[in-house]
Formats: structure tokens, sequence, C-alpha cells
């Protein structure tokens, strides 16, 4: 994933900029795509919402990669999206995608790239829906290290949110963690320290 960071700021010239406030969202699951988008500053909270009716934050995006390319030539957005804090959007049309690989074959590639690493971002997480709440989170805790250079910030009301689960119960398994010296806390971050052990649980067979 590190790789797709900031590939696409070349291009921005090209995008229209917004500036969003806390909790705007910028696409909902099922609407009609009208385009994609770049995270230039903030926060943007990917969720999903299950057959079952229940809403789950399946990815944070971080700064400089782009978010609902599946909204690309009016494809239904399959997630949605809203700004975690106020965040820099830049917004590009189908019309302005098809203007930038005319005149940047390389970018289509960047695109693509970002396009499949969703997918399997996607798939993962609903592969892992139905496995215990303490491999789900080791899970999710894993992609966001690799994310955001070995840290996972998220507190523990996103956490509960995202995998489905009462603050207590996410609660008892960080005082776990912290116990086993698997994690530190530190100013609303989760730190990592036994990659080896929380990879462990991570891939446990549910």
């Amino acid at each position: 994933m590190k790789e797709l960071l900031y590939k696409w700021e070349p291009y921005l010239k090209y995008g229209q900029r917004f500036e969003v406030e806390r909790n705007k969202v910028i696409y909902r699951q099922g609407e009609k795509g009208r385009g994609f988008f770049y995270l230039s500053m903030g926060e943007i909270k990917i969720t999903l919402l299950s057959d079952k009716g229940d809403e789950r934050i399946i990815n944070v995006v971080p700064q400089g990669m782009l978010f609902g390319e599946h909204g690309i030539h009016q494809e239904p957005y399959l997630t949605s999206a809203a700004a975690g804090c106020p965040s820099v959007i830049y917004y590009f049309s189908d019309e302005a995608a098809a203007t930038i690989y005319a005149r940047h074959p390389e970018a289509a590639e960047i695109y693509t790239n970002s396009l499949i690493y969703k997918f399997r971002t996607i798939a993962e997480i609903i592969s892992h829906i139905d496995c215990p709440v303490e491999q789900q989170m080791a899970h999710y805790l894993l992609k966001l290290f690799y994310e955001n250079n070995g840290s996972a910030s998220m507190n523990q009301t996103s956490l509960a949110k995202y995998l489905g689960a009462s603050r207590i119960t996410i609660n008892r398994i960080i005082q776990k963690w912290k116990q086993k010296n698997y994690i530190t806390l530190k100013n609303r971050q989760i730190l990592i320290n036994d990659v080896e052990k929380i990879k462990a649980i991570a891939h446990d067979e549910c």
C-alpha cells in the first residue's frame, strides 16, 4: 500500500479541491457513482453496511491515498465515506480521469493498482466478519500498522463500531494485550510492540 501513497499528487491540478467538515458524508454505499477522490489532508472513514443492517468502519484512508475508486463510470459505490475530521479532498469526475489518462498514461496504472488494493481490502474484511472479535481486532490493527508506518491510530469507540462489538469487549482485549506487552497506548494511539504475536492472533483459523 505504501507504494501508492502520494502517487496521485502530480494530477491534483485536474481535480476539484474541497474542504469538508468532520462527519461530512462524501458518498454513500449503493449510490450511483460520480467519480473518485483523493485525500490531501485529514481523515476519511470508510464504512460498510451489511445485509443485516450493521454498519462497520472497515478502513481509515491515510493522507495521500485515493478512495471511492469503484465509483467510476457511474458504477455504484461499494462502501460509504465520511470525514473523520476537517479534511481537504480532491474530486475527479469520469471526464477529468479521461483527460489525465490521455495526457499521462502512467496515471491509469496508479488508479488500477489502487482500485485492486481496495477490492482486496474489502474482501479481506468480509472474510473476517464471522471470526472472533480478538482475531478481527488483530487483523485490523495490523492493517493500520502497515499503512501508517508502525502506528495504529484508532480509539475504542471506532474499533467497537468497526468490529460490531461493545466497548467493554474491546477494552478487555486491549487490557489483556497491554498486560502481555503486545501493545502500548499513547495519545489515543495503539502502538504494537510485538508484531509477531498480533500477527499470530490475526492468522488463527476462524
